[in-house]
């Protein structure tokens, strides 16, 4: 492995010039208009597979963005990884908080500032750099490898599972690589063994069939806004305990041992407080801030819109209100079961002097691994290797559906193996990428193909 390190430390620079043009390309797969953007990314991802020495890359269609498959077989028994990742990004908005340009890659401080730099795009290309100094090296990879990166998964990966189905053989492999995920903290590297799952939902409520006059019509009319205010309100209690009959019955319960090594971790809540620019913390009482956001789930409003939101006054009632609104959830919560709970309870709030319409849009389940998971140990020894400290586990609060995927339709094991940090701002202006945990994680990737391949 000396060799191959060498040659990741002496081509630090050209990683870090080859990332900024991948970041350069806006594959923002929410906006209609970038269409032409995602296409282009799928197929720079191609050429870049193709270039690192990956076997028959193929671009994919789907109903919606391209998937992207390369593969090197040459490895004869050894184990085959699967990687999974994805090419496009989240919107920009709002433009005016970034320091520097999105698209623009930009460093500073250590940090590699640009949509896309942590999630997912830096963290693909770990691995591609990874392949790739194997390659260069030893004209080999020491395990068989197998790369799938989509262009949806920030819209809720909404075809890969009937790829996954439609390409069961294909992508058979022994433990799938997935590194979409932030470590514990700076300084602290760590290998995620569970998150949690979503449900998505927009709520609309309509009215009248036009805005009206406030003092013509107040009085006479349900007012859209303030009724899906009402009933936004009746979802928690004061405490935060989410109110939805029913919504708590398959949460499996934290184990004392899991509580303890929580514990262990090291977390300075007011710190956390602070970094937030919080008053005060809020959550379901009887928990701790990280048994919280790892292994209870949630109720959270994720916008809202209606009536007149321009300078000045204008004195309407709304005829119409919206609401977009997220469940995280935690093993063995389902995301089908619980919407129809969630559905249920809705009907039951709504007043009938208003239609009330509820869209259920993306989620996926929750996903939690085993310790002694002989691939999850293998990742843990690589990231020692790569980053000079062994690493703590931990859970974390967000969502990968694809993970479920693989397990449920392939039956592998999964192992996520992010070097993210939780401050790197992955769906928000100024996100970033630390770039000693990129140079680490090259590293660190060499090596776990290495550990995977002793078995």
């Amino acid at each position: 492995m000396d060799k191959i390190v060498d040659f990741i430390n002496v081509n630090r620079d050209r990683y870090v010039s080859e990332l900024k043009d991948y970041l350069a390309i806006p594959s923002i797969s929410a906006l209609p208009q970038h269409a032409g953007d995602v296409r282009q990314c799928a197929e720079w991802t191609a050429a870049h597979m193709r270039g690192i020495g990956l076997n028959d890359v193929q671009v994919f269609e789907t109903r919606g963005n391209p998937i992207v498959y390369g593969e090197w077989l040459g490895a004869e028994g050894a184990p085959t990884i699967l990687f999974y990742g994805h090419y496009d990004v989240q919107p920009v908005d709002p433009v005016h908080l970034w320091t520097s340009p999105p698209f623009e890659a930009t460093v500073r401080d250590g940090e590699l500032y640009a949509r896309g730099s942590a999630d997912d795009k830096g963290q693909v290309f770990m691995h591609f750099k990874a392949i790739e100094a194997h390659m260069k090296q030893h004209g080999r990879l020491p395990v068989n490898m197998k790369v799938l990166i989509e262009g949806e998964e920030e819209v809720g990966s909404g075809n890969l599972d009937d790829f996954v189905r439609e390409h069961r053989d294909r992508l058979k492999a022994d433990v799938v690589v997935i590194s979409d995920s932030p470590m514990f903290d700076r300084g602290v590297p760590s290998i995620c063994y569970g998150l949690r799952g979503l449900a998505y939902f927009q709520i609309d409520v309509r009215g009248t069939k036009s805005d009206l006059h406030s003092g013509s019509f107040g009085g006479a009319v349900a007012n859209p806004a303030f009724v899906l205010a009402s009933i936004l309100a009746q979802m928690k209690d004061k405490s935060g305990r989410i109110k939805i009959p029913g919504y708590y019955d398959d949460v499996v319960e934290l184990r004392e041992e899991e509580r303890q090594e929580f514990a262990k971790l090291p977390f300075n809540e007011r710190k956390y407080r602070q970094d937030l620019g919080a008053p005060k913390l809020h959550g379901e009482p009887g928990y701790t801030t990280l048994e919280r956001i790892w292994a209870r789930p949630t109720f959270e409003v994720n916008g809202l819109l209606s009536g007149f939101t321009g300078e000045g006054a204008k004195t309407v009632i709304p005829a119409v209100a919206m609401a977009k609104v997220s469940m995280r959830l935690v093993p063995n919560q389902d995301p089908k079961k619980v919407g129809d709970l969630f559905e249920d309870y809705l009907k039951k709030v709504a007043p009938k002097s208003v239609e009330v319409t509820l869209t259920r849009m993306h989620g996926g389940k929750p996903w939690m691994t085993a310790f002694d998971n002989p691939y999850v140990q293998a990742a843990g020894r690589a990231i020692e290797r790569g980053f000079g400290q062994k690493p703590v586990f931990n859970r974390e609060g967000g969502s990968i559906p694809v993970v479920s995927t693989f397990s449920d339709e392939l039956g592998i094991p999964c192992v996520l193996f992010g070097v993210g940090l939780p401050d790197q701002n992955a769906h928000a202006p100024d996100e970033k990428l630390d770039l000693g945990n990129f140079h680490n994680g090259v590293i660190a990737s060499a090596y776990l193909y290495d550990e995977i391949s002793r078995g």
